[in-house]
């Protein structure tokens, strides 16, 4: 599995009356390119040393846990290894969904739009959750098979399209179908109508795909993060409207300076998690243009989530214009000027977006 995690060695050597300290530093760096971007470069760490004779001191204050781990995803702390394979599962969103349960465990959340106008949600959960309720969960389609499976995820929904059918079937892929093979590891919430109530939670989908002995170890992808104190270049920008394709449905994402995160909005109201009431938020919002292609006159869709193409990055209220781009077998980025640009530790949307008319014919950014 790939990993973000710092080694951090201490060697000391006593010479006499003095102490030279060398720190080793090194970090895998996840890397994406695109034929108009060059990849990601690491960046050199030069080696620092203490002025002599000082006294080495403890590094971790007295009274203050140290997190031996880094999730992958998200770049917080964590006390066990990040091992648990990701489950990547479809969430309903239309109006009757919500307010929808477990978005506030998420590693990282998808939107796209489905049929009718309205999107659909990936939620990538990898570091965080257990048997918190998660749903309602709604079917698939290939494209949303694809993004699922970049994060080397379990694919958790109900039913889908013909087209997705026939790529679960033919490929072998991992999932889990409340339908098809593995209705014991889900429940209907008897207060709501169907189909906008169909729960599981990490805890039992996991035991679901260890029940179809699915694998357990797969390479995670992971993301390149900032430091705290790294502030990003770019234009002020305190939040953004997203029109994905209805007037009616309008997603807002508005820079609290206080938690220094995003908080999510649907038509103006807080969009909340059903299990604590809490409102969504994301450290960081990434939106991108994709191609879209009506498929049939149910209005079912092709989104192009591979070639890249323009995108936006929003982070400690500035936004960063870029691209996104995606290598082969990797997950999407964002780029700008050929190098990735690393995320704040936390939650991260990605909101995609027609190309028609234009790309930034679906934003409007608040100064």
């Amino acid at each position: 599995m790939k990993t973000s995690n710092d080694l951090r060695t201490k060697l000391w050597y006593k010479a006499g009356s003095c102490f030279i300290v060398v720190i080793l530093c090194g970090s895998m760096l996840a890397a994406c390119g695109q034929p108009k971007a060059d990849a990601p470069t690491a960046p050199i760490v030069e080696e620092q040393a203490p002025p002599e004779e000082q006294a080495p001191e403890d590094p971790v204050p007295s009274g203050e846990p140290q997190a031996n781990y880094t999730a992958p995803l998200t770049g917080l702390p964590m006390d066990h290894a990040p091992t648990a394979r990701p489950l990547s599962v479809m969430i309903n969103n239309a109006p009757a969904a919500r307010p929808q349960s477990g978005l506030t465990q998420a590693d990282i959340v998808y939107e796209v739009l489905a049929e009718g106008g309205i999107t659909r949600l990936i939620g990538i959960f990898q570091s965080k959750g257990a048997d918190e309720p998660i749903g309602p969960i709604r079917s698939i389609r290939p494209y949303l098979i694809n993004l699922g499976e970049s994060y080397g995820g379990v694919l958790v929904h109900a039913g889908g399209s013909n087209d997705a059918y026939a790529i679960l079937q033919k490929q072998h892929k991992e999932d889990l179908d409340e339908i098809s093979n593995a209705g014991a590891y889900f429940w209907r919430d008897k207060s709501r109508k169907a189909p906008h109530n169909l729960y599981s939670n990490a805890d039992k989908l996991r035991e679901g795909a260890d029940k179809r002995g699915y694998k357990k170890e797969v390479n995670i992808p992971v993301y390149k993060f900032r430091a705290e104190n790294d502030l990003p270049e770019g234009e002020n920008a305190s939040g953004v409207d997203i029109t994905f394709l209805l007037k009616s449905y309008k997603v807002s994402y508005q820079y609290d300076e206080d938690s220094k995160l995003y908080q999510r909005s649907i038509n103006g109201k807080p969009h909340v998690d059903l299990n604590n009431g809490q409102q969504l938020t994301a450290a960081n919002v990434v939106i991108l243009g994709a191609d879209h292609q009506t498929l049939d006159d149910v209005g079912r869709l092709a989104v192009d989530v591979e070639k890249g193409g323009e995108a936006v990055l929003l982070q400690r209220g500035k936004i960063i214009k870029g691209r996104w781009v995606r290598a082969k077998g990797d997950v999407i980025r964002f780029v700008k000027d050929g190098q990735e640009v690393p995320l704040y530790p936390g939650t991260t949307y990605f909101n995609i977006v027609p190309n028609a008319p234009t790309f930034d014919s679906h934003l409007q950014i608040h100064p």
